[in-house]
């Protein structure tokens, strides 16, 4: 199956996460990128260096997509050049309420005038996080929902939860939350054959995270963990007492932004063929 033509326009962070994922891809293939001030190719990761770098998308040969990995508030005036030459556009706005709603009809007058295909909000929110929100509501009608977005939490290693039975070894991290609130985050790597909700109890126990909200998870390599970066999410989804169920759903996530928005943005690349006209909202996976 030949594999579609992208481009890349933009080449901040995530147009370079973009471009780079666009060479992992079995489907997708990087046609160039499109710059306003070219960086010299030694500047480029040296993967990339062999690809072109031009200053407009007419210097590239046909595409079938273009990824538009610029600022918010430029990425309708962006687009409406690519849409006028009838090349499906995938965009990634981190908008939520009225304004997302108002940069979706930007976007859809503009496909629909010079009838053209797009993805608007390709991206981790409202992307992603939305269709997890909807999965765990479905699953858990009569609930209720806490959600957590902090930044990287700065991790260290606890020799106080260390010295509980069964862990190997614990790091510790705190954001502080709405109005200032702390917020803990523990993780642990467990002796093999340890039961994990003894030692959460236990961890919830010391007076050392008495009166604070307290999340913990357990982790094969700690290691891993605390060389991570990024952001993180915890989302977490209660039946209501009057529900007669006691149910409960948890998402935790350490995650870095820019590398899920350019997955995502490629997910949205391989969805657009089946597309017809007009802006679409991303969906997970369709």
């Amino acid at each position: 199956m030949k594999r579609l033509q992208v481009a890349v326009v933009g080449l901040g962070r995530l147009g370079r996460a973009c471009a780079l994922a666009l060479l992992d891809s079995g489907e997708l293939a990087l046609a160039g990128m499109v710059v306003r001030r070219p960086p010299p190719h030694e500047a480029l990761p040296g993967r990339l260096q062999r690809y072109p770098l031009v200053t407009h998308v007419r210097d590239l040969p046909p595409l079938d997509a273009a990824l538009l990995c610029v600022p918010t508030d430029v990425a309708a005036e962006v687009a409406r050049e690519l849409l006028q030459a009838r090349i499906p556009v995938v965009e990634c706005a981190s908008l939520e309420g009225q304004a997302l709603q108002d940069h979706y009809e930007r976007f859809d007058d503009m496909t629909r005038v010079y009838k053209a295909t797009a993805i608007v909000g390709a991206g981790w929110e409202p992307g992603v996080l939305p269709a997890f929100r909807r999965a765990f509501e479905l699953l858990i009608p009569r609930g209720r929902d806490t959600l957590d977005r902090h930044p990287g939490v700065s991790l260290h290693r606890s020799a106080a939860v260390d010295h509980l039975p069964g862990i190997k070894g614990a790091l510790v991290g705190e954001y502080r939350g709405e109005g200032g609130v702390p917020q803990r985050y523990v993780y642990v790597e467990l002796h093999k054959g340890v039961d994990f909700e003894r030692v959460r109890a236990a961890i919830l126990a010391d007076p050392l995270f008495a009166g604070e909200t307290t999340q913990v998870f357990a982790v094969e390599n700690l290691e891993e963990v605390e060389g991570e970066a990024g952001q993180g999410v915890v989302l977490e989804r209660l039946a209501v007492a009057s529900a007669g169920i006691h149910a409960s759903l948890l998402l935790e996530a350490r995650f870095d932004p820019t590398a899920f928005a350019a997955q995502v943005m490629l997910d949205a690349a391989r969805q657009l063929p089946t597309r017809k006209h007009g802006a679409h909202r991303y969906t997970l996976g369709r």
